[in-house]
């Protein structure tokens, strides 16, 4: 192991030793127990992944998942990706990867529920594309809608006919809906960035980031493709959305950027609000963006679109000022969630720079920890996501529980 690659590993021990034991909750955060993104179920997560590469142990991750399901598990309607069953069952998979079944009746039960909770929701995201409104995030994104779902049954149930049925929604949602007499994008919210309702958003936005916008959803539909998975008009969507974000991509110095969202106003002239590129993060900044479009362009076999996603990640990477406003540890968007996005577009490059920013990148992640940890032990926005890119800068292969599968860059 090299210098560099041992003291990744090095870290990533360190913050996992103090994520040993889990620590009871109040009775009002008692709901985190179940969340993937702020509670036991993403520390879970960092442990079954040491546990598969024998630098931790399974008595440790199975700690995490049972106090990630001490508390009941939810299947309501609003359970999703990041809380409740589906997070359980994308836990209790991850515990799997390596074809050793260790939760077998508890993982069936589970994703019994998560099934169920997808054709559900997807009847409820159809009735209100019959009624023509306009969706809220909920519905359809990554972190808490569809999409999210979509991922999770992509990876472990890909013959579920519940996929197939989220995809057939996604391919609906690029259909245009009309409203206040104006012809808006099938993905257009009602609500503003924050699911308020504000006088800068009257009339909703379009979101573009893959966290909550419409990149979630071509992520998913391309990763779909890769794998065989299709359903009718997959490929009219795949190329909607491509020529959506085509429509929206601005140039800087740096190389191509997309706005995190727009308004309506913007909509109507054309011209977004954002001046130039924001922070590179995965959740709404180019790194984001430029992997679902990779992947989209793999999935149909276009190289200049492959080449222009890489380019545009090579120049966001190569601009001091653009990295200059990472200032967090975070997967969502911070160094964790650039390294690890990078460390995927790189193995599918086409455009050998990529991966020239990858050991830097590394370094990055390893000053992180020497600056000190903060309070938050979460998988989206604390320690425990930075301890899993750590342990990816630490090795040479892909991780073995797929950790990483739930980001939709992989």
């Amino acid at each position: 192991m090299s210098a560099p690659t041992s003291t990744a590993s090095a870290a990533a021990q360190e913050i996992a030793q103090l994520l040993t034991t889990p620590e009871p909750l109040p009775a009002e955060l008692g709901w985190r127990t179940q969340s993937l993104s702020k509670g036991a179920a993403g520390v879970a997560l960092l442990h079954i992944e040491r546990a598969h590469s024998g630098e931790g142990s399974w008595q440790t991750a199975h700690s995490w998942v049972t106090a990630a399901a001490r508390d009941g598990v939810s299947a309501a309607d609003d359970a999703n990706l990041l809380f409740g069953a589906p997070a359980l069952a994308f836990v209790l998979r991850a515990a799997e990867a390596d074809g050793t079944v260790r939760y077998g009746p508890a993982r069936t039960g589970v994703e019994k529920s998560v099934t169920a909770l997808t054709h559900r929701r997807v009847d409820l995201a159809h009735a209100r594309i019959d009624r023509g409104e306009l969706p809220a995030f909920g519905e359809y994104d990554l972190l808490h809608g569809l999409t999210g779902l979509g991922a999770h049954l992509l990876q472990h149930a890909a013959g579920n006919d519940a996929l197939g049925r989220v995809l057939t929604y996604l391919v609906r949602l690029t259909q245009p809906l009309r409203a206040d007499d104006e012809t808006l994008p099938g993905w257009w919210v009602f609500h503003d960035p924050q699911v308020k309702q504000s006088d800068a958003f009257r009339g909703g936005h379009g979101n573009f980031g893959i966290a909550h916008g419409i990149a979630g959803p071509l992520a998913l539909l391309a990763q779909a493709r890769r794998r065989g998975v299709t359903v009718d008009g997959h490929d009219e969507a795949l190329h909607m959305i491509s020529a959506w974000l085509d429509t929206w991509r601005q140039h800087a110095d740096s190389g191509p950027w997309w706005p995190q969202w727009i308004t309506r106003d913007q909509l109507r002239t054309g011209r977004p609000g954002q001046s130039g590129p924001g922070r590179p993060s995965w959740c709404y900044g180019t790194p984001g963006l430029a992997r679902a479009q990779q992947l989209a362009a793999i999935a149909t076999t276009d190289i200049a679109r492959q080449q222009m996603a890489e380019h545009a990640l090579v120049g966001c990477l190569s601009d001091p000022d653009q990295l200059g406003r990472i200032t967090g540890i975070s997967l969502c968007h911070g160094w964790a969630g650039l390294y690890q996005t990078v460390w995927r577009v790189g193995r599918d490059a086409c455009t050998p720079e990529v991966s020239v920013h990858v050991p830097v990148l590394a370094d990055r992640l390893i000053q992180q920890c020497r600056a000190g940890l903060g309070e938050d032990i979460g998988l989206l926005e604390g320690t425990t996501g930075l301890a899993l890119a750590l342990h990816t800068a630490a090795h040479t292969t892909p991780p073995v529980s797929g950790w990483d599968s739930w980001l939709l860059i992989n």
